[in-house]
């Protein structure tokens, strides 16, 4: 099951997207074809684009195409044009750069090095003020996607081996990444210090595989060895695995989204099981905010687990009342349609008979601008129910994301600009109701959020953003100075 959230046909951008997913293996026959099907389970990160660069020990391959991994690597044909035993991918959604073939990843370039190819997952919140010092100093860019950054960085370097020149690299850098990197000598992939994207590690035989969630090595039949750790790099180099890390330690802040929202309710995340967390959140929503009323209905796909946790907990009745068809594409409905506003109902319906004079729970993952909130809502409505109610498995998001999660800017998130009364009449609901932080927290085994130094990025909710960010308006919603002061001290 996919957590693509389901009104995303005409939801007006109403939800938070994907960042990317990322997947590489190293030292295996058929490596493309590998990674074509680990970027498969991965398809639900990104939608927009697909790629795979492959080594050969003699020279390097590169497929990249606008839209999904299948029709795009599910060809014969394709996969021989990409031989050899060394291959990473990408899934994209574009959240830095626009969305064409030039920013589709892996992005490639020759160095004085050799060859050499990444793929990230992430966002780099001082790439346009790296960009406009590396163009000033001769580089010339070929996209405008962020990555681009790293492989100037590494490229005008002043350090003698490529390992060096990586490093260097990435300690001019801020923000979100996980890489995974290929070059003749070999595959480098690591995290951010602060490990806000997730990557693991796995293997196949005697292939070492990474990936952005647990569910890809699943598929490939790969068994889970570990997360790589943030701050780590890992370099593979035939057989040789080694380790090292070039950073200063910091305590982590992994990207909290990824229990709510983001990762495939199969995956593990942290040693943390997706799903079991997200029907712990919907447990702790019921006892937060409980309600009395006939059915618990998730919004599918992505509100279920919280869903069937908020009904076990509150004894009332889980139900299946918004029925998704799975056959219809995601752009059949295109922007200027006169008939975009039936998006909602093609793609998904009420069941009627279940929901006529019904007293019903929505339960939905986040609310970000309200409009699909609102079309749910008047959707029950329309199919008679008596009340309705909206419950929400994660806190108000009254922030942007700068670490690789597309969210529109502060102005139209809904709860940055109304209290929860208002978002109610918004809405239409009976009444309306989040998952408190604390809460969130105690669904990942966590004490309360303020009795310990925070353990995850929660920016999108507190507008504690644990990075720098250079990029960005220097009068916005917080003072980045004070904060790394605080945490400092």
């Amino acid at each position: 099951m996919l957590t693509t959230h389901p009104f995303e046909a005409a939801d007006d951008g109403d939800h938070l997207h994907e960042e990317c997913g990322i997947f590489g293996v190293s030292e295996t026959q058929g490596a493309a074809a590998l990674v074509a099907l680990g970027l498969h389970a991965l398809q639900h990160r990104g939608q927009e684009a697909a790629g795979i660069t492959t080594w050969d020990s003699r020279a390097f391959h590169t497929h990249r195409a606008m839209g999904h991994v299948a029709g795009n690597f599910d060809r014969d044909d394709v996969i021989r044009a990409l031989p050899g035993t060394v291959a990473c991918g990408h899934v994209r959604y574009a959240t830095s750069g626009d969305t064409a073939l030039r920013n589709v990843q892996p992005l490639y370039a020759e160095l004085q090095t050799g060859g050499f190819a990444v793929a990230h997952n992430g966002n780099i919140s001082n790439a346009i003020k790296l960009r406009k010092e590396l163009v000033r100093r001769g580089s010339i860019f070929q996209s405008t996607s962020d990555t681009e950054t790293i492989i100037h960085l590494v490229a005008t370097s002043s350090y003698r081996t490529l390992l060096d020149r990586f490093i260097d690299a990435l300690k001019q850098v801020e923000g979100a990444y996980s890489l995974i990197v290929m070059t003749p000598e070999g595959m480098i992939a690591c995290r951010d210090p602060l490990g806000i994207r997730p990557l693991v590690m796995g293997r196949l035989d005697d292939a070492v595989i990474f990936a952005s969630e647990t569910v890809a090595l699943d598929v490939v039949g790969a068994t889970f060895e570990r997360s790589v750790e943030p701050g780590e790099l890992v370099i593979v180099q035939g057989k040789d695995v080694r380790s090292i890390r070039p950073f200063a330690p910091m305590a982590p802040r992994p990207c909290i989204f990824e229990w709510v929202y983001f990762s495939r309710p199969d995956s593990i995340v942290e040693d943390h099981s997706i799903y079991s967390v997200r029907k712990g959140i919907g447990a702790q929503l019921s006892r937060e905010a409980p309600v009395d009323a006939d059915l618990v209905i998730p919004v599918p796909d992505s509100g279920v687990p919280a869903a069937i946790g908020y009904a076990q907990a509150s004894g009332i009745p889980f139900e299946l009342g918004i029925i998704r068809s799975h056959y219809v594409g995601r752009t059949f409905i295109q922007p200027g349609d006169k008939v975009r506003h039936l998006g909602v109902k093609l793609k998904h319906n009420a069941n009627r008979a279940l929901i006529k004079g019904k007293r019903v729970i929505l339960v939905d993952d986040s609310i970000v601008r309200g409009t699909t909130s609102l079309k749910i809502v008047q959707m029950m409505r329309e199919a008679g129910a008596a009340e309705v109610h909206m419950r929400i498995a994660s806190p108000p998001t009254r922030h942007s994301c700068f670490y690789g999660v597309d969210t529109p800017e502060r102005a139209k998130l809904l709860a940055a600009t109304h209290d929860i009364a208002e978002m109610t009449d918004f809405i239409h609901a009976d009444s309306l109701a989040f998952v408190s932080i604390d809460g969130l927290y105690k669904a990942l085994g966590e004490a309360n959020r303020a009795e310990i130094r925070p353990k995850y990025c929660d920016a999108c909710f507190t507008g504690d953003y644990p990075t720098m960010l250079t990029d960005y308006d220097e009068t916005a919603e917080v003072d980045q100075f004070a904060l790394l002061e605080e945490r400092r001290a």
